[in-house]
């Protein structure tokens, strides 16, 4: 049996337009709300997106 584990799905969000996309994070080893730099196809180019609840 597998048992609950500390990786949960986060929602990121674009800082630039309303783009959303999911993704999985380890709350234990990142506890911090992240941001990561990615390619928002909808002003198309590298944008901050970041972690909303």
């Amino acid at each position: 049996m597998a048992k609950a584990g500390s990786r949960v799905t986060i929602r990121m969000g674009s800082t630039e337009s309303p783009h959303r996309f999911t993704t999985t994070k380890n709350k234990r080893n990142t506890p911090a709300r992240l941001e990561l730099r990615r390619f928002d196809p909808v002003v198309r180019r590298h944008v901050l997106y970041r972690e909303e609840k």
